[in-house]
């Protein structure tokens, strides 16, 4: 998967959306692609109030959120529309690109969904979050079987990022995301996975895309 161009703690566990320990603020980073909970995504930051923000994260050891763009651009000064369901993303590596850009690998954590957005002075992207439940591992229903065979050709075939990824091709949950994360469907589809809370929905979801993909 190509780093995504942007203009740039994992979120509390264990509780359910509703009670106001549940929410919190934190800073949205706009993309055009999906991140999932345990996926990983390779960013290229090239904005001042990003790279800022990522001194930020990797200082107190702190995410952001990304969210999906529906309408505008990752770069400039206009806040773009975006879904108001999102994924918390934590550093878990940085370098700096033969362009001289900043790179950074960030691992998806807990789901989100907005509550209240607004720009800050600095120009981030802010938002009041309420933290959606935990993706919980599903044992995956042998009718899905035959997915595990060629995700895991497609994830070598990739490689980057999910060459070290550990494989969980018995858990559903997981399963589901990274097959969201590597078809090639637009990103709305890729949005409504993310947005289902049952990893067997995503599935049945996902495997009529699959299919064509394959035939």
């Amino acid at each position: 998967m190509p780093g995504a161009r942007a203009a740039i703690a994992s979120g509390p566990a264990g509780t359910q959306e509703g009670s106001a320990s549940d929410r919190a603020d934190i800073a949205l980073f706009p993309l055009g692609t999906v991140l999932f909970p345990g996926g990983p995504l390779p960013l290229r930051i090239f904005e001042t109030r990003y790279i800022d923000l990522v001194r930020r994260c990797m200082r107190e050891n702190s995410g952001f959120g990304v969210v999906l763009i529906t309408a505008g651009a990752e770069a400039g000064v206009t806040a773009p529309q975006t879904a108001d369901v999102g994924c918390y993303a934590t550093i878990v590596d940085f370098s700096q690109q033969p362009d001289g850009l900043l790179g950074i690998q960030v691992m998806g954590g807990r789901r989100f969904r907005i509550q209240e957005r607004w720009q800050a002075a600095d120009g981030l992207n802010r938002a009041s979050v309420a933290w959606l439940a935990e993706d919980a591992p599903v044992a995956l229903p042998e009718e899905f079987a035959e997915l595990v065979p060629v995700l895991d050709n497609v994830l070598d075939q990739v490689g980057g990022e999910y060459a070290a990824l550990e494989r969980r091709f018995d858990d559903a949950t997981w399963v589901a995301a990274r097959l969201a994360e590597v078809l090639p469907v637009p990103a709305e589809h890729k949005q409504h996975c993310l947005e289902l809370d049952d990893p067997l929905e995503r599935l049945r979801y996902l495997r009529p895309m699959f299919e064509i993909t394959q035939s």
